[in-house]
């Protein structure tokens, strides 16, 4: 009966990558009968060591055909159908209309938002994974139940797009090899629990693992009324949507890697700012700074008169709020990326 409900699902991939890779091999290993694979990217050499449906061969040749091709050696008995396009609103509506379940494979905060929200409209449920260096998350949006009231969908997590600045580059964000296969793997289990019927889905539920230190947690997320009001009403409002995907952006700080970081704690009038909160580990010994958590900043922030002022925290993401709220006109800001984690690795 499993295998049966398996073999009559439909299931689009959106994003062939470091997630949708793993995601889509077990799929079709599964037998998930129909697939669709969403990407309008190219296979690139450099990514090679985590999106493992791809060899050197494919290289420059379209991610969402190879892919494809790969599955249906794994399994010919099952339809796989690839749409080398760029999901977006003119044509989400209508690629998803016409699957069961949806998996977010995707590496940008846009396209999350843009899959979410037709996912809503449509009342799809949604299988969502992201990853960030060595830490990744997974949840399942959107389920209806019989009474027609949805579970948290992605806006109750993370309700607005963030701005570009607020987040890390998308080239220099980085991710150590396995984490993405063990995502994926998750997101993949996830979705044919789904389909079958069996096991507790991670519903109004996110689950955070992380590499280094193998630990595993679970974070409640409540549906709210007012994230509803976030989403477009209907489909005329979905298409007059704009979800921006550039990946970069103006900055009123500047992103600096170690070496420019070293070198500019030396100047004149200078303060180095560690923003994590009181005790948190590593303890930094290796140079002069000062620390204002960020549950300070504010009320501290303001007698910073220094000319240059860098701040890090553990991984890069908190101190990019910190630059921005610095970013006043009187100095000049300075983020670590990658915080110190990528200083530890790489010093």
């Amino acid at each position: 009966m499993a295998q049966q409900k398996l073999l009559q699902a439909k299931v689009l991939v959106v994003g062939a990558g470091g997630l949708g890779c793993p995601a889509l091999q077990y799929l079709a290993a599964a037998g998930v009968g129909n697939i669709g694979i969403v990407d309008d990217d190219r296979v690139s050499l450099s990514n090679l060591h985590r999106q493992v449906l791809y060899s050197t061969n494919d290289v420059d040749l379209p991610k969402a055909a190879m892919a494809a091709g790969v599955l249906l050696v794994l399994n010919p008995t099952i339809t796989v159908n690839a749409f080398p396009i760029r999901l977006d609103t003119s044509n989400a509506l209508e690629l998803i209309g016409n699957y069961d379940v949806v998996i977010d494979g995707t590496d940008n905060f846009a396209s999350r938002y843009l899959i979410n929200d037709a996912c809503v409209l449509l009342k799809k449920p949604l299988i969502y994974g992201s990853i960030y260096q060595f830490e990744g998350q997974v949840a399942v949006f959107n389920i209806v139940d019989e009474n027609e009231v949805a579970s948290a969908n992605y806006r109750d997590l993370f309700p607005q797009q963030p701005d570009n600045n607020e987040v890390p580059n998308c080239s220099e964000a980085g991710v150590i090899g396995v984490l993405p296969g063990i995502i994926g793997t998750m997101m993949a289990n996830e979705c044919i629990k789904l389909i079958t019927g069996i096991g507790s889905l991670l519903v109004n539920k996110l689950l955070i693992y992380n590499t280094l230190s193998n630990q595993i947690c679970e974070l409640d997320i409540m549906p709210k009324e007012e994230t509803i009001q976030l989403i477009p009403a209907n489909e005329e409002a979905f298409k007059a949507t704009q979800y921006s995907f550039s990946c970069e952006a103006e900055h009123s700080f500047k992103n600096v890697g170690i070496k420019d970081f070293l070198t500019l704690m030396q100047e004149e009038d200078t303060i180095v700012i560690d923003v994590r909160e009181i005790g948190e580990k590593p303890i930094i010994t290796s140079f002069e700074h000062i620390n204002i958590p960020m549950s300070v900043l504010k009320e501290q922030g303001q007698r910073i008169g220094q000319k240059n002022v860098l701040v890090f925290c553990h991984a890069g993401i908190r101190s990019v709020d910190a630059a921005l709220y610095l970013s006043n006109g009187k100095n000049k800001v300075y983020n670590l990326k990658g915080g110190i984690v990528r200083y530890n690795i790489n010093k």
